[in-house]
């Protein structure tokens, strides 16, 4: 691990280097590349650095204990030293296992969710809504912004399906925990005789491609313009600025309406496909990720679940670790963190016992 260390740390100060070369300084993609590796392995080169310091003084300590003559007094000193500087060692070689771990490419990406109501009916649509509202609050409180991409809401205020976007770093690396089956058990607003139904809604979470992550060519694209609709058939507005882009090789469609401006619908609209197509990709490079969106979806029955919000006993219970927290009120009003903490925990104990066979 040492030896991985000082790599590093040697690429850091290579980067330092070349980050005042006017070459390098003049070509704006080199120079954001640079400084994007340099901010990714900063956090290891600091915690190296602190575990050196602490060696030092475990070395300087153990020398002086060896060589004998010191006075009662401060040969204590020197012992405390040497312990305190081995305890430090312990400590930070674990903290810099973390950081070692391999990392998620796009978990500093910001991410597009899609929520589609399962089964359940209207029951499900509402809460396809009650889980737009939770994840736009979570947003909110890390400091990153929700906005609709495209919908398709009912009568009742629900949504059969929603798509939005979260802008802001990192999200990713919280957002990815929440693909699945969410499944809530409560007495629906639609039921009068106040008997508990389960309904199921399926939630989607893909890193928000880049234009060099996705080239499309203009010729691949058919582009629809036309008006946006809100539930019924009510018109949004009188303009035709709402695009459906079809990507003719692989069939994939996406619909923007939530902006006023042709011109920024399309923009959004592809900003979505570049994520599906580049989801794709990967689903065709790798048997794993080939079912990662089967496993993210899967069929929007009932069983399939990730999570059960039972409003009736006031709890959230995530299926993947066993947590049962009893705040759904809170939980449904953004407060997420407890949750995603604790599958990250999880998670990563998984990548370090990997690590370790």
């Amino acid at each position: 691990m040492l030896d991985k260390l000082k790599n590093i740390e040697e690429k850091f100060e290579d980067i330092e280097q070349k980050l005042f070369d006017p070459a390098v300084v003049s070509d704006i993609g080199q120079y954001r590349k640079l400084l994007k590796e340099q901010k990714r392995i900063t956090p290891v080169v600091e915690k190296y650095r602190e575990y050196k310091k602490a060696q030092a003084a475990f070395d300087e300590s153990r020398t002086l204990l060896e060589s004998g003559g010191l006075d009662r007094d401060f040969r204590e000193l020197v012992e405390d030293e040497y312990a305190s500087a081995g305890e430090d060692m312990k400590r930070i070689s674990e903290e810099l296992k973390l950081l070692l771990l391999p990392k998620d490419p796009n978990d500093e990406k910001s991410v597009i969710v899609e929520i589609r109501a399962g089964t359940g009916g209207e029951e499900a649509a509402l809460f396809a809504g009650d889980l737009f509202r939770m994840y736009s609050m979570y947003a909110e409180a890390k400091g990153w912004s929700a906005e609709i991409v495209n919908s398709n809401d009912t009568e009742l205020g629900g949504y059969k399906e929603i798509t939005f976007t979260i802008e802001g770093d990192g999200a990713y690396s919280r957002f990815k925990f929440e693909a699945g089956v969410h499944r809530v058990q409560r007495v629906p607003e639609t039921e009068s005789q106040g008997r508990i139904q389960t309904s199921a809604v399926t939630v989607a979470v893909l890193p928000e491609a880049e234009e060099v992550d996705v080239e499309i060519n203009p010729a691949d694209l058919h582009i629809d313009y036309f008006r946006a609709s809100g539930a019924g058939g009510q018109k949004v507005n009188k303009t035709s600025s709402a695009v459906r882009l079809i990507h003719i090789p692989t069939g994939t469609v996406v619909e923007c309406q939530d902006e006023r401006s042709q011109y920024k619908n399309k923009d959004r609209a592809l900003s979505i496909l570049r994520s599906r197509i580049l989801e794709e990709e990967r689903k065709k490079n790798s048997d794993a990720i080939a079912g990662e969106r089967a496993r993210q979806v899967g069929s929007g029955d009932r069983s399939e679940r990730i999570r059960t919000y039972n409003y009736h006993e006031g709890r959230v219970t995530d299926h993947r670790i066993g947590l049962t927290l009893y705040k759904i009120d809170a939980i449904l009003n953004g407060d997420l963190d407890e949750i995603i903490d604790a599958l990250i925990t999880a998670d990563t104990a998984e990548k370090l016992k990997a690590e370790e066979e």
